[in-house]
């Protein structure tokens, strides 16, 4: 399927929303994509996660790790295409950790997924875990990529979904200049 289309079976099931959002990235957008909604669907979550590996199986991961709570789903589903390994990473006291007995081996090739990229932030602070353990990142993928694909991290990045998506700082967002409300859909309480 091409970007196009799978974003066209986002919005059919609910999970592209206009409005007034505040973003995990702390960033404001008039947009909000709720990977959520389409990864409830057990069979879209595989086929997601199948379209995404096949794009990334050149880099021979070991593993696939994403950020809790967006990415659990997805690094699952990526991992079983691929046939390795899926961890995640969680925050423990506002750092990006490895917990509940998942280890990165010295040398292990990973690769880092996201549900959408909007800054690379978390995507950022994986990767710096997976260095910290002695990995090596070879590649990052995400459903989405709000970037319009300006992203940069240290590794390619392949996305079903590129979208140039409008973001602003709160005191330059000109939703919050006309008093619209803002909605607060994302998973992390404090963004950074």
């Amino acid at each position: 399927m091409t970007g196009e289309a799978w974003l066209a079976l986002f919005r059919r099931r609910g999970a592209v929303a206009d409005g007034h959002f505040l973003l995990s990235s702390g960033l404001h957008s008039p947009i909000y994509v709720q990977s959520a909604l389409i990864l409830q669907y057990p069979e879209e979550a595989q086929a997601l996660g199948a379209a995404l590996a096949e794009r990334l199986r050149p880099l021979r991961p070991h593993v696939v790790i994403g950020p809790a709570l967006g990415a659990v789903v997805v690094a699952h589903e990526v991992a079983r295409a691929l046939g390795v390994r899926a961890i995640f990473a969680e925050r423990d006291g506002g750092q990006m950790a490895l917990r509940r007995g998942f280890a990165i081996a010295e040398g292990e090739r990973v690769l880092v997924v996201e549900d959408v990229i909007t800054t690379g932030g978390s995507a950022a602070e994986v990767a710096s875990l997976v260095g910290a353990a002695g990995g090596e990142v070879v590649g990052f993928g995400a459903l989405v990529d709000r970037t319009g694909g300006r992203m940069d991290l240290e590794a390619p990045l392949e996305a079903l979904v590129t979208l140039d998506l409008p973001t602003f700082a709160p005191d330059r967002c000109p939703q919050c200049r006309e008093g619209v409300p803002v909605r607060k859909p994302g998973s992390r309480a404090n963004p950074s």
